[in-house]
């Protein structure tokens, strides 16, 4: 269980009890201490049942989170890049937020269909006329 509430937004703050944080042995950097002390996080937080987060921004999670969200619902963060616990601790933490905050953003307005101007379509005319010239005084030279 995780030590304090992860404030994601103003309307996101995820409370300790739901982010569970288990520590495992690091195959990163850290020579002789990577033997002997369980540096690296894996974090998982219960998007599924989670009370925290609104529906619209679990729908787009799961869309984000791809393979770190298993079947269950739950997402799953490991951190080893850094040799403490307390810094991939930290990593892992900003990595679920980061997660967050990009499902909660809003939508993109759709895409409004336009036609292209009619200078714009002289131009592109004119550019294909002036290339096919350019091609065809590139055949063979007959003597006429």
């Amino acid at each position: 269980m995780a030590q304090r509430a992860l404030y994601v937004s103003d309307k996101i703050t995820i409370e300790p009890w739901e982010i569970v944080e288990s520590f495992i042995h690091s195959a990163g950097p850290g020579g002789q201490n990577v033997n002997k002390v369980a540096t690296s996080v894996q974090l998982r937080f219960d998007l599924k049942n989670s009370p925290s987060v609104p529906p619209f921004v679990k729908n787009r999670t799961v869309k984000i989170a791809g393979r770190r969200l298993n079947k269950d619902g739950v997402l799953v963060l490991e951190a080893t890049k850094h040799r403490s616990q307390e810094r991939n601790r930290e990593d892992a933490r900003e990595r679920l937020k980061e997660i967050l905050l990009e499902a909660s953003k809003p939508l993109p307005p759709p895409r409004r269909k336009t036609k292209p101007t009619r200078g714009s379509v002289e131009r592109r005319l004119k550019a294909k006329s002036n290339r096919s010239g350019i091609k065809k005084m590139r055949g063979s030279i007959s003597d006429d």
